[in-house]
């Protein structure tokens, strides 16, 4: 008989897990990609001015045309720089705000100098385990869907992960809860 409600239960958590995740649109990133979108679920609760800071430069369209710079096959993708060189940025230096949460397969971890305190507006997307970046790098979110898209990034040369152009790039960035319709 308990057997009987398994079916039931399991679909009223996933109806659950999937509402609380689409009413947080103020914390869901929409990246659209050359091969689909990315939905980031960002994470104030670990970064609180970061997520504040990324959220500032989407609405200001800041990140719409800006190309992953920096890309090491089986690491991370990195971007945010509106140079596309991997020395600039936008926005304020950020204090660190390193967390536990560790660096997995789609973790989005904002990128900084040796100065831990110097993070601006470059962020990396990581494609495996990293766990050498734990406690080290501010961890800000995580891809939710669309993780295949980030995949299909071009790849770097090997070593530096240096783009050739024409470099993959971000097509347009929104808060979730800002996309009409």
């Amino acid at each position: 008989m308990r057997l009987a409600f398994m079916p039931a239960l399991v679909a009223m958590l996933i109806a659950a897990a999937t509402t609380a995740f689409a009413a947080d649109k103020e914390n869901t990133l929409y990246i659209d990609l050359k091969d689909g979108r990315v939905v980031i679920e960002m994470r104030p609760d670990l970064a609180p001015k970061h997520v504040a800071q990324i959220k500032k430069l989407v609405r200001e369209g800041k990140y719409n045309g800006v190309v992953f710079h920096r890309v090491i096959e089986g690491f991370m993708a990195q971007t945010g720089d509106p140079d596309g060189t991997g020395m600039g940025g936008m926005g304020d230096r950020l204090p660190a705000e390193f967390s536990r949460e560790p660096h997995v397969r789609g973790t989005v971890s904002m990128a900084r100098t040796s100065d831990p305190n110097s993070a601006r507006s470059q962020f990396f997307i990581c494609f495996a385990p990293a766990p050498s970046l734990d406690g080290q790098y501010t961890v800000w979110g995580k891809v939710v869907s669309g993780m295949e898209f980030v995949d299909k990034i071009k790849k770097g040369a090997p070593g530096s992960g240096a783009v050739a152009p024409p470099a993959d790039k971000m097509l347009k960035v929104q808060v979730a809860a800002d996309v009409k319709g």
